[in-house]
């Protein structure tokens, strides 16, 4: 077959391909092409999810009627003023969109200049269809009606109405993250979805994108290195997701979804979340226009870096530097659920009658008589004191508290407060100024081990400790083979082994940071630790891992009875900890319960 030229409608149609995949990237191109024209304020309508109408209004410059001739013609843009591509400042330059949208739907363009009249030209699928003088304000009005209604082949592959909104929406979403000098609003199928005002800073923004509660469980990134910026809000850990699509990430303003920075922000919040789990942030990179480039997908939803490696560590190095600095933060959202399921009255006894203070039994196994004498204030008797304690249907709660003689601490030098009492062996209660505090002694200490054992092995080598007689750990013989492969890099860990045998370990030495735990629980876990890992990298690569491990086996274990004092310095510890807010597998340390949700348990609110 001979070499033809292709015909200009069937180019377009192969160009819209390319570009109009489905209705949210059409609603891209005109929003993009709305933002570059200078535009303060862009409402958006849709219909069926963009599928029978998409439509874009700025108040941006506007065109003339011979602009908007050019607009609709292929490689015709006004964003390039010469050749030199890698300079392109703005969203949009390939001038493909709007003949590319033309192709496969009725495409209705009104624009209007200001000081001059408006003008209208409707193109359907790749035919001037109608052309005209229009009345609108200054500005620039696009209508996108029965897209690939045409082109069944494309149709068919369109999703559900609600999931194509969704996409759409998301779009939107994106670049109003980006531009929060600029109004957004959105209206589908007659009802408004989304409204922004301009305008606004940047975290607002974006917590009025996402997540209201953002705000007050995140941290502000700003950095600068070799003339590249780094700005924009990280969710702090325990504010987290079930999927990744909460991560925002932007080059020079515009919204991309690269490899690159996104494993750059998976590895940022490595061993601070659960496998399962994503954070929540939105990262903005500004960077000279010749260290990136834009043009390297029709769709410029992805970008290349000429010095990948320095912007990867940037964004490590940026976000882990504002979670440090966030130290025992946490995300404290009271669950609904778990604020209801707290009693307000007693529960009735099986015969129907409630239980109260100084109520009488039903039966003799009704009573729970295990009086635990306690000294009088007031230096009565002890039956006398026995004699006014309440009686109990059913056993009380297994929680402790020391009586304090001395004067309880101030509270408001603390924000973890000041320790008051155990509850079954396991939680700490608080009293803060703001509200009462919950805290999982042994992931809260978990936290606490890793950190110091990170600041140890920063410093040189994490300090052993000696076995007063050493203890052997039967394993099977690969698992040995993998320990005796790295006896000299867990001795850096202040972990001392020596091979006793095939299928044998013998340990000299653990990290002294971990005191008295269980030896032969360690040795095995790191084991299956090694043997989830390539071989080929070293302890250090997977410090984490390992060190993670370890502190879990040395930290203060639940069931474990804790004085005052003890619960006193694991809560000051913690207040000057880095990542103390979350345990070593992304679960919570601690949550709050405001004043305000006490009260509304007790009917006041």
């Amino acid at each position: 077959m001979s070499i033809r030229r292709l015909p200009e409608h069937l180019v377009n149609r192969i160009a819209a391909g390319e570009v109009v995949e489905r209705p949210a990237s059409a609603l891209k191109e005109l929003i993009e092409n709305a933002i570059d024209a200078g535009a303060g304020r862009i409402a958006v309508k849709l219909a069926a999810g963009g599928i029978d109408l998409i439509e874009v209004a700025d108040d941006g410059c506007g065109m003339t009627s011979s602009d908007m001739v050019l607009a609709l013609e292929r490689h015709a843009t006004s964003k390039l003023p010469d050749e030199a591509i890698e300079n392109v400042a703005t969203l949009g330059f390939r001038g493909e969109a709007l003949p590319s949208i033309a192709s496969v739907a009725r495409l209705t363009l009104e624009s209007r200049v200001r000081g001059a009249d408006g003008w209208r030209r409707v193109v359907d699928n790749g035919a001037v269809v109608e052309e005209g003088p229009a009345g609108l304000p200054p500005g620039t009005r696009v209508r996108v009606e029965a897209l690939f209604d045409r082109v069944p082949a494309r149709r068919k592959f369109l999703r559900s109405p609600r999931a194509e909104y969704g996409a759409s929406l998301d779009v939107v979403r994106r670049l109003a993250m980006a531009r929060p000098d600029i109004a957004f609003s959105v209206e589908h199928d007659g009802r408004r979805a989304l409204s922004t005002n301009a305008p606004e800073d940047r975290p607002g923004r974006v917590a009025a994108l996402t997540d209201r509660a953002l705000i007050e469980n995140s941290v502000a990134i700003d950095l600068e290195r070799e003339g590249v910026r780094l700005g924009g809000v990280a969710g702090l850990p325990t504010f987290n997701r079930g999927v990744a699509d909460h991560q925002y990430l932007f080059v020079n303003g515009r919204p991309v979804k690269d490899r690159l920075l996104a494993g750059a922000v998976r590895g940022a919040y490595a061993e601070m979340l659960p496998r399962d789990r994503h954070p929540v942030v939105a990262l903005f990179l500004d960077l000279p226009a010749d260290m990136v480039d834009v043009n390297v997908h029709p769709a410029k939803t992805e970008v290349r870096f000429r010095e990948p490696q320095m912007i990867r560590g940037l964004i490590v190095s940026g976000l882990r530097r504002a979670l440090d600095e966030a130290g025992h933060r946490s995300a404290q959202r009271p669950d609904e659920a778990a604020l209801a399921a707290w009693r307000s009255e007693y529960s009735p006894s099986p015969s129907g009658e409630g239980l109260g203070w100084g109520s009488a039994p039903n039966s003799a196994l009704d009573l729970w008589h295990a009086p635990t004498p306690y000294p009088s204030p007031e230096g009565e008797g002890l039956s006398r004191v026995m004699e006014r304690r309440p009686t109990f249907a059913v056993p009380p709660p297994a929680a402790r508290a020391e009586p304090a003689w001395a004067p309880p601490p101030d509270t408001i030098s603390h924000p973890l407060g000041v320790a008051r009492g155990q509850v079954a062996k396991t939680y700490i209660v608080a009293e803060a100024e703001d509200g009462l505090v919950l805290v999982d002694q042994h992931a809260a200490h978990e936290r606490l081990v890793l950190e110091r054992m990170r600041a140890a092995l920063a410093g040189g080598k994490v300090a052993a400790q000696a076995l007063l007689l050493p203890e052997v750990i039967e394993l099977d013989e690969p698992a040995c083979d993998r320990l005796e492969a790295r006896i000299e890099e867990l001795a850096e860990l202040g972990l001392d082994l020596e091979r006793f045998g095939p299928r044998a370990m013998l340990v000299r030495s653990t990290p002294a940071l971990l005191g008295q735990g269980d030896v032969t629980g360690l040795v095995t876990d790191l084991a299956d630790e090694l043997a989830a890992f390539d071989q080929a990298l070293s302890l250090k690569e997977r410090l984490d891992h390992v060190a993670s491990t370890m502190a879990c086996h040395g930290s203060v274990r639940a069931g474990r009875v804790l004085s005052v004092a003890e619960m006193n310095a694991l809560l000051r510890e913690m207040e000057v900890t880095p990542h103390s807010g979350q345990c070593n597998h992304g679960r919570p340390t601690w949550v709050k319960l405001a004043h305000f949700d006490i009260e509304k348990l007790f009917g006041r609110k």
